[in-house]
């Protein structure tokens, strides 16, 4: 797993590339957390270059969905592989997340 981060205005943009699993999971919430300690925090996930998640990776963003709410921050999905949109929806995740199509339109609703 790959993780780039960058900043796009006041958001957070973390581009992923490989597998999201129980091995690289880890990594990727110990970066959240650090831009998840800022009250109001704004990130944003692109997932287009994610060829695999498992559980622990559902995990992962669940528990920084959960802090971003607690903090009044954002969190958005954004671009994600045919395969990986599956498992949120096989998950019925897709009804807790806020998937966007694009960066630029996850990059308007954190601006919302």
């Amino acid at each position: 797993m790959k993780i780039s981060e960058r900043k796009n205005g006041e958001v957070v943009v973390f581009e992923l590339a490989g597998e999201l699993d129980f091995h690289t999971s880890p990594e990727l919430r110990e970066k959240m957390q650090v831009v998840s300690q800022k009250p109001g925090h704004r990130i944003i996930v692109n997932l287009k270059k994610v060829s695999y998640i498992d559980s622990s990776g559902l995990a992962t963003f669940v528990e920084a969905l959960q802090k971003a709410k607690r903090a009044g921050g954002k969190l958005v999905l954004t671009e994600l592989a045919v395969s990986v949109k599956s498992v949120f929806e096989i998950a019925k995740l897709d009804k807790v997340f806020v998937l966007a199509a694009s960066e630029t339109e996850a990059l308007s609703v954190t601006a919302a």
